[in-house]
């Protein structure tokens, strides 16, 4: 373990720490409105560059690099194509959501269809961040801090133990980071981390094409635009990780849910001072995920030529930073990896409890006829996410089991829930007279088929088509049922907006150029472009 690359590592972790205490300190984190929503006091800057580092954790450096390692570069879809998903929810949802004035995303399902159907998808939330992606944040992290630092060769460990010990050191410290400074302090550690992101997508891959072309990164890009350019296509095929097609349905339904219903996502945007600057917020977004495959999976392309024997895959991303980078700059990019995790299991923590207490234990109190303070719900909340933490802390070590490598499983087990809500989002909306019975028969409907078509019956089909084809027939069993048993009245949003709805004029500009430039970086990495 390279001391230098450590105390650089201890260096920018601290100062993020320092920033994010300091811009916090004088926060009321005693309310449900202050430890959840920052007291709905955000701006642009804060409220993109927390939603952009939320979406990034050491999930995607690991698994999008593996990916782009093992098959091609098809995998930046993820990424790149949620641009477009980013800007529908920018543009139609996000004013419902903040005209409605909701806590949670199950509140507008509340009021669209009934409380039950709150109550069921507050469960399905709740269970899919516990058992899916709170873990799967702590695996990926794990993974990334023992590759950059050779945590199990420095202490002559065995890996499955330094993966123990590392899921635990993390959760440890995310639980007490999100206890102690609520939303706000994950929203400033988030932009700040996104700034430090930027400056290592630039310096990774200079470092490393450096290090192929011997000294002369002039030299190395020369030697990887000569090879492998079947590595540099986007566009994939029938048996590449992200096929093509895939773009245009399931993978566009997970987007849409991800970032119009994902409830640690939306609370991000939830929590700014005006639907002008959640879209402005979301527009900087936007921008981040253009430009993130800087990071997310050129040092991949890289590593091809780097290793062409490499066993253990999941080790691609940590392996070249600590190959190609100097002490220093390795201990910058692990500061970046770790606060990815470290972000993205805060904002999820603080979202399990939003929801556990704002939709669960809040109501049952109030069916009790119970009187319950702010001071209890902040208690209660604290509490839970230690419950949360232990759980996912236990959970996290046995993905090491999964098959089909990590960021195709993480997405695969999370389709079981994402786009079920998403459908009768979709539906509520669109649909004036769709009753809640629908709703509920849909979301069982869905995750049942879905279970069975991944998990029991070998469909021979990528799991994204699955989830288009359910997505259609689960919508056309809510019409069938919305036309036995229609809504008696037509759905009419109330207006309960507790910050100023007035929109962004020049987003559509902004909208674009955004798309313009999604566009641009498919065609670069495509037959057409680098991958001729």
């Amino acid at each position: 373990m390279n001391v230098g690359a450590l105390l650089s590592f201890l260096l920018v972790t601290i100062f993020v720490a320092l920033i994010s205490w300091y811009k916090t300190r004088r926060e009321n984190l005693q309310t449900a409105a202050g430890l959840f929503f920052a007291n709905r006091n955000l701006g642009f800057l804060v409220v993109g560059g927390a939603l952009f580092f939320t979406n990034i954790s050491a999930v995607q450096f690991i698994g999008e690099n593996e990916l782009v390692y093992t098959n091609n570069m098809s995998v930046m879809a993820w990424g790149l194509s949620s641009v477009f998903a980013m800007l529908l929810v920018s543009e139609f949802i996000m004013p419902v959501y903040l005209r409605s004035g909701i806590s949670t995303t199950p509140d507008f399902l509340e009021e669209r269809y009934d409380t039950g159907t709150k109550r069921f998808v507050s469960v399905i939330f709740l269970v899919s961040y516990i058992v899916n992606m709170l873990p799967s944040v702590l695996y990926s992290g794990a993974i990334s801090f023992n590759g950059l630092f050779r945590v199990s060769e420095t202490l002559h460990i065995d890996y499955w133990v330094t993966i123990w010990i590392l899921v635990w050191l993390i959760g440890f410290i995310g639980c007490l980071y999100t206890i102690l400074g609520g939303l706000k302090a994950v929203a400033i550690s988030d932009t700040v981390l996104g700034v430090g992101m930027f400056a290592g997508g630039i310096l990774l891959p200079y470092a490393a094409l450096k290090y192929l072309g011997h000294g002369s990164a002039g030299t190395g890009l020369d030697i990887l635009l000569a090879s492998r350019r079947d590595h540099f296509n986007a566009i994939g095929g029938p048996q590449d990780a992200v096929p093509f097609p895939t773009i245009f349905t399931g993978m566009f339904l997970v987007n849409l849910y991800y970032w119009g219903t994902e409830q640690y996502i939306v609370q991000q945007a939830l929590a700014s001072r005006s639907l002008a600057e959640s879209q402005k917020g979301i527009a900087v977004a936007s921008v981040g995920k253009i430009i993130s495959p800087l990071l997310l999976n050129i040092p991949g392309l890289i590593a091809v030529l780097l290793y062409p024997h490499l066993t253990n895959t999941a080790e691609v991303f940590p392996k070249i930073v600590s190959d190609v980078c100097s002490p220093m700059l390795t201990g910058f990019i692990a500061a970046i990896t770790f606060g990815a995790a470290l972000t993205t299991f805060n904002a999820g923590l603080n979202s399990t409890s939003t929801l556990f207490v704002l939709n669960l234990y809040k109501p049952f109190k109030a069916w009790r006829q119970e009187a319950v303070s702010e001071r209890q719900l902040v208690r209660v909340s604290r509490r839970f996410e230690l419950l949360v933490c232990l759980l996912a802390m236990i959970i996290a070590p046995f993905i090491v089991f999964a098959q089909q490598g990590l960021y195709t499983y993480i997405q695969m087990v999370s389709g079981l829930f994402s786009v079920p809500i998403f459908t009768i989002l979709f539906l509520g909306l669109v649909h004036k007279r769709m009753p809640a019975i629908a709703a509920k028969m849909g979301l069982t409907f869905f995750i049942l088929t879905y279970s069975i078509a991944q998990f029991v019956v070998d469909t021979g089909l990528h799991f994204l088509h699955v989830l288009s084809i359910l997505f259609v027939a689960t919508v056309l069993l809510m019409l069938g049922v919305a036309a036995i048993a229609p809504r008696k009245e037509p759905f009419v949003q109330q207006w309960n907006n507790v910050v100023d709805l007035q929109p962004w004029k020049q987003r559509h500009i902004y909208t674009v150029l955004l798309l313009l430039a999604m566009v641009a970086l498919f065609v670069i990495f495509s037959p057409l472009g680098l991958a001729k």
